[in-house]
Parts: structure tokens; C-alpha cells; sequence
């Protein structure tokens, strides 16, 4: 529990040697957890030369076709990590007698490295022969009112927010750490910065402006018509969770006696230099499948034709479709056998798929080489296209599989491959693995429903 609270709570301060050697522990445990996770899922080892290398090359190598839950497992094993980052460091810099707001640097690719080394090489600050970054200073502090102090946080929140929609989304088109991450831990720091610096806030008190500033900013997106609800509702479990914890940092800067404002508004500058060198290519190398099957009461022969192309299927009434998912319409060929092209057409437009395996009762495989947005986002606006919903999940292929069952019924089983080109994939991947499965559902029920009818009509003749 000692180690608990040095590692995740703002109490005690942190010296150069308990910065490197508890950095150096996280970092063990860390690598050892990864290797586990990796092993387990993939029967590879992951060696530390793997961090060296790029990302686009890590990933590829390591985790193209692990299973699907290798990633956000991944993505959930490096939360506690990123908080005892950002704790140690924010602790490191106040005791060597620096700016709070350096920590933000944590979140720059490659400048963080850097901001380690120097916190790791900086000696102590000493005040009356004690560490500056000791017990918090509760000097008095005359009384505001909440409210007021409230909105007056929630207005730099909001145009911070804003900006960073602009930057990373219009300028340089990426969805990626940057805007789901150090975004809303950003927003959330700096109001709740600006709150306890003006009113000393609780840390409810504190969590709830921090909130009520997420969701002026996902309102104003919304109403600008910048983003769709569909998306903006995604995002908001990952954008409430770092927003709170940048709530807790800000709250702890404020209440440290460190309310110098402009050390704060330098240290922010780090959140466009993290989408400007966040890398590009860090994400949609792995190739994801997913994979669904129904047992249908038919022969091969009668699913087969339904595979192929299946006749217009009724809209959905599940809620996701409802809410603007694309759903699968009917299918279509032009051709037989290898080199035939297939269209399965969507409520947003038709998937185009060149068939590469054709296995009459068997297997039937495709690449995709166009394909249409997955959504309709709902706006207040005609003709609003959010930029994710161009290339940013890309299906790259898919198969079908039939297979006999001892009864004389069939299986069939559906799989898509897709590539994710947003961050972090992990979190992104458990919409979109549930949202395809949700697509499949329809498809092999519809084939199933048309299968046995068809295979009923044949009987009786």
C-alpha cells in the first residue's frame, strides 16, 4: 500500500534517485507484463530491442493477427503505468524546485524522454532545509463563491478544447493520443487549475467543473457541427476518464501554492507539439479479424447460393443501426469463380469485392477495394462528413467458410479483416469489433432465413 500510494497519489516528494529507480521498477514491470500479455496471445517474445524499433514496425511484426482482445488488454495494462508517469514527474519537477506544468511534456513524443533525463540528473530544491515540493501549502485564501470561480475555469477549458479540435482534426487530420488523450487530460487541468486557484475546491467539487467543461466542449463540437453525437458518444468514456485525471493534477498544482499563470499557459503549448509529433504511422498496421458463424438448417448447396448474393434483407431495428450504423442492404455478382467482382450494398453505399477464392459449398473469399462510410453521424446540419469517416477503419478483405455438420446441416462462418487508423487502436477496436460482429448478425441471419426456406421449397419438390 506504501508503494500504491508513492506510485499513484501526489503525497510525497520525489527525488532524482527515487525518480530513476521507481521510474526504473515501473519500467520493469511494465516490459514483463507486456512480454506475458504477448506471449500468451501470439507465442512471440517481445524483446526490449522491439522498443527501439518504430512503431509501425513493432506492431506488424508483433501483433499482426493476434486475437482481439490482445489490444485492449494492452491498452488497459498501460493506464496505471501513464498515472504513475505523471505523478512521479509532476512530483520530480516541483522538488527540484521547477514549473508543474513540465509534466504536460509527458505527453510529447520523444521530448518526454528528454524531460526524464533532465528530472533525472536535476538535484533537489531546498527551502529552509526542506524539499520545495513537500506537504501541500494550505496558505488562507479569502472565500469566493463556487459558482463564479466555476465559470470562469470553464471558459479557457472550452477554447483549449476547441483549438485542439481544430489542430488535430481540420490541420492535420488525425484522431490519434493526442486528441483522445492529451486533450481532455489538458482541459481538465487547466480548469481545474483555474477553479482551486481561485476557490480551494474539493476533489468532488473539482471533478464536477472538470465535467461540466467536457461537456460544454462536446456540445459546442457538436453544435459547430464539427463532429457527429455517434462518435462524440464513443469517445466519451477515454475523453472522461483523462479529463479526471488532468482534474486531479490541476487541483494538486493549484493547492501546492504554485498559481503562476504563465508557466501554465507555456506547459500547454506541449499539447500541439504531441499531435504535431505524434507519429503518423503508428496506427492501422494490424490486421484485425473479425469472426462470426450460425448454424443454419441446410444443406451446403442452398447456403452457398445465398452467399453469393442474397436478395434485399429488411432495415434493422436494433439501435445502433437505427442510430446511423451502416447496414447491409443486399448482395450482388457479376461473374463466377475467381476474377468475378461482388457488391454487398450498404445503407451508405456498396462494399466492392473482387472474389480470390471460389469454392462452390465450401469457401468464398474477397478482397475489398472500395468501400463506404460505416456511419451516418447525427447533426443538427445537411451534408456534415467528419473526416474519420473517410479511410480511418479500412475492411481489407473477407471470407466465407462452410462447413458440413454431421446432422446435414451447415455452419457458416464470416470473417472480416479490417485495418483501424485511429488511436488508441485498442480503444477504438472494441466499437469496431462489436459493431462488424453486429453486421455479420444480420447477413448470416438474413442467409440463414433465405437458406431454409429455400431448402424447404426443395424438399417438398
Amino acid at each position: 500500500m506504501s508503494l500504491a500510494r508513492f506510485w499513484w497519489t501526489f503525497g510525497e516528494p520525489v527525488s532524482r534517485r527515487d525518480y530513476l529507480r521507481h521510474g526504473a521498477a515501473l519500467v520493469a514491470i511494465k516490459y514483463a507484463g507486456d512480454v506475458g500479455l504477448v506471449a500468451l496471445a501470439t507465442g512471440r517474445f517481445w524483446t526490449p530491442l522491439d522498443y527501439v524499433h518504430s512503431i509501425p514496425l513493432l506492431l506488424s511484426t508483433k501483433l499482426d493477427g493476434a486475437p482481439a482482445w490482445l489490444m485492449p488488454v494492452l491498452a488497459l495494462w498501460t493506464l496505471p503505468f501513464l498515472w504513475a508517469g505523471v505523478t512521479l514527474t509532476l512530483r520530480r519537477a516541483l522538488d527540484a524546485g521547477r514549473s508543474a506544468w513540465l509534466t504536460l511534456f509527458f505527453f510529447v513524443p520523444y521530448l518526454n524522454y528528454l524531460l526524464m533525463l533532465v528530472l533525472c540528473l536535476v538535484p533537489s530544491a531546498r527551502v529552509a532545509g526542506t524539499r520545495a515540493a513537500g506537504v501541500p501549502v494550505d496558505r488562507p485564501r479569502p472565500y469566493e463563491r463556487r459558482l463564479p470561480s466555476a465559470l470562469l475555469a470553464i471558459a479557457p477549458g472550452l477554447a483549449l478544447g476547441l483549438l485542439m479540435l481544430v489542430l488535430t482534426v481540420t490541420w492535420f487530420e488525425r484522431y490519434g493520443l493526442a486528441l483522445f488523450f492529451a486533450t481532455p487530460f489538458g482541459i481538465g487541468a487547466l480548469t481545474a487549475f483555474l477553479f482551486n486557484r481561485r476557490y480551494p475546491a474539493s476533489m468532488r467539487e473539482t471533478a464536477e467543473v472538470a465535467i461540466m467543461t467536457l461537456a460544454v466542449t462536446t456540445g459546442a463540437a457538436f453544435l459547430l457541427g464539427s463532429e457527429g453525437a455517434i462518435c462524440l458518444i464513443m469517445a466519451m468514456p477515454i475523453g472522461l476518464g483523462t479529463g479526471l485525471m488532468g482534474a486531479a493534477f490541476g487541483r494538486c498544482v493549484a493547492l501546492r501554492g504554485r498559481g503562476e499563470l504563465g508557466p501554465a499557459g507555456l506547459a500547454l503549448c506541449a499539447l500541439p507539439l504531441a499531435a504535431l509529433f505524434e507519429p503518423v504511422a503508428g496506427t492501422g498496421r494490424v490486421l484485425h479479424e473479425v469472426r462470426s458463424s450460425v448454424v443454419i438448417d441446410a444443406a451446403p448447396e442452398a447456403v452457398w447460393s445465398q452467399v453469393i448474393a442474397f436478395p434485399p434483407m429488411p432495415a434493422p431495428a436494433e439501435l445502433v443501426f437505427r442510430l446511423g450504423i451502416a447496414y447491409p442492404r443486399y448482395a450482388r455478382i457479376e461473374g463466377t469463380g475467381v476474377g468475378a467482382t461482388r457488391y454487398c450494398v450498404f445503407s451508405t453505399g456498396p462494399f466492392v469485392e473482387p472474389i480470390t477464392a471460389w469454392e462452390p459449398g465450401r469457401r468464398l473469399a474477397f478482397d475489398v477495394t472500395r468501400s463506404p462510410a460505416p456511419l451516418r453521424e447525427l447533426t443538427p446540419y445537411a451534408h456534415v462528413v467528419p473526416p474519420h469517416l473517410s479511410g480511418y477503419l479500412q475492411p481489407r478483405r473477407g471470407e466465407f467458410r462452410l462447413v458440413v455438420l454431421p446432422d446435414g446441416r451447415t455452419r457458416l462462418e464470416g470473417s472480416t479483416w479490417y485495418r483501424l487508423r485511429m488511436a488508441p487502436e485498442g480503444y477504438w477496436q472494441l466499437y469496431s469489433d462489436y459493431l462488424i460482429h453486429r453486421i455479420h448478425g444480420q447477413v448470416l441471419e438474413h442467409i440463414k432465413r433465405q437458406s431454409e426456406q429455400l431448402s424447404g421449397k426443395l424438399a417438398l419438390q
